[in-house]
């Protein structure tokens, strides 16, 4: 047997975070699952990670475990390293006021039924003895499960009062599991809407891209608009609101995994040039998203009549990254019954006649043609340049003597 056959066999997460609790116990701590993997258990879905609550203080966690990382000590927060695997591991806290609308000024370390009661909703309270099989509800989720319900725990405005952020995972959760909003706990998102404007942009911004990358994004957005949260997120958001019937439409038409520049895309049509650009910065968005987004807005109707579309035009718009993208757009425009079918169809019929290799060919004339034809270097150089490419995917254009002699006739 080789060494690498004797290897142990790597650990998943579900036991990497069994380990830590099992460990955690035999110190005398008590220790469980939390929060969102219980929740995803109850509903027979793979949970993406498991948390650990524990009655442990964080320098006891540290001094149990050989890898550990505090990074968020003063809340009781631990990263505990197991395998190849890292579980967060926190204690069982109260949370004591809240001062910007995000986070508590403090915590006082408490019992797994305290720590329940300051989550958000009950469906993400509760707790999993893992060792005893057995599932520690405090806060009635299990219930509100069953009854397909997203319900903020104790008081829904003061919930929201803490923390502005859960304005935005209310509807994320509700859209994901198709369940229904508690009305007391709508009535505060209603209530508390405007204070959304208080959370930083980035974290915003990947709610959203979390909301807006899930094939249930139409509805998610649809409650945000309802709930008067999506006006409030960021300056030009209103006017994307406004736009609320058109924006569901298309979204809903999207394909399940469409990426989150496109949907963004589809989100902030109705915006114009300069509002594009100052949302995505006012959204923190990445470099890549802006300079996507931008170009899907700037070439949205280009695919809608094909008549008016060159064989150049075409190339140039397929040699873009985002194309495959637009094309998306073009779909869910159609489906969505705002533009023709007919157009889309015959788009598709040319770009099937178009050899990969013909899209973006070398160009047949460089500024070292137009230097050594003895032409000095100058502002019509790019507008020739510009104009022997496009004949040349247009297809009017075939050799670089062609394209000299074009060259010579415009040049001054």
């Amino acid at each position: 047997m080789s060494a690498a056959d004797s290897k142990p066999p790597a650990l998943s997460p579900r036991d990497a975070a069994l380990k830590i609790v099992q460990q955690l116990r035999k110190a005398g701590h008590e220790a469980l699952f939390a929060g969102g993997c219980v929740r995803d258990m109850l509903m027979d879905h793979e949970p993406s990670d498991f948390d650990v609550a524990t009655s442990a203080r964080p320098e006891q966690v540290s001094s149990l475990f050989k890898r550990t990382q505090k990074v968020g000590a003063k809340f009781g927060v631990v990263l505990v390293r197991m395998g190849k695997q890292t579980v967060e591991v926190a204690t069982f806290r109260r949370d004591l006021a809240y001062s910007d609308g995000r986070h508590p000024s403090g915590v006082e370390f408490t019992d797994a039924r305290e720590d329940a009661k300051r989550r958000d909703f009950t469906i993400n309270g509760m707790f999993f003895d893992p060792v005893q099989n057995e599932v520690v509800d405090y806060v009635g989720g299990r219930d509100d499960i069953a009854r397909r319900v997203i319900r903020a725990i104790g008081e829904p405005t003061k919930r929201f009062a803490e923390d502005h952020l859960r304005l935005l995972r209310a509807v994320r959760f509700a859209a994901r599991f198709e369940f229904e909003i508690d009305p007391a706990t709508w009535t505060a998102m209603r209530e508390h809407a405007p204070e959304i404007a208080r959370i930083s942009p980035e974290r915003i911004r990947e709610e959203l891209e979390i909301v807006l990358t899930h094939p249930r994004r139409a509805a998610a957005v649809q409650l945000l608009h309802e709930c008067g949260v999506l006006a409030k997120c960021w300056a030009h958001a209103a006017k994307v609101s406004m736009d609320f019937g058109r924006t569901s439409d298309e979204l809903s038409h999207l394909p399940t995994d469409a990426s989150f520049e496109t949907a963004l895309a589809v989100m902030l049509a109705s915006l114009d040039e300069t509002a594009i650009d100052e949302s995505c910065d006012a959204l923190r968005c990445s470099n890549y998203t802006k300079k996507t987004v931008q170009w899907l807005h700037a070439h949205r109707d280009s695919l809608d009549d094909p008549a008016r579309l060159t064989l150049a035009d075409l190339k140039l718009l397929m040699a873009n990254p985002a194309f495959s993208e637009l094309l998306t757009i073009c779909a869910a425009r159609v489906a969505s019954n705002q533009i023709s079918g007919d157009g889309l169809s015959e788009i598709k019929r040319r770009i099937a006649e178009i050899r990969p290799e013909d899209i973006a060919p070398p160009p047949l004339l460089t500024g070292h043609d137009l230097e050594s034809m003895g032409f000095q270097p100058g502002p019509a150089f790019k507008k020739v340049l510009e104009r022997a490419y496009y004949d040349q995917l247009n297809g009017t254009l075939h050799s670089i003597d062609e394209a000299r002699a074009m060259a010579r006739s415009m040049m001054p």
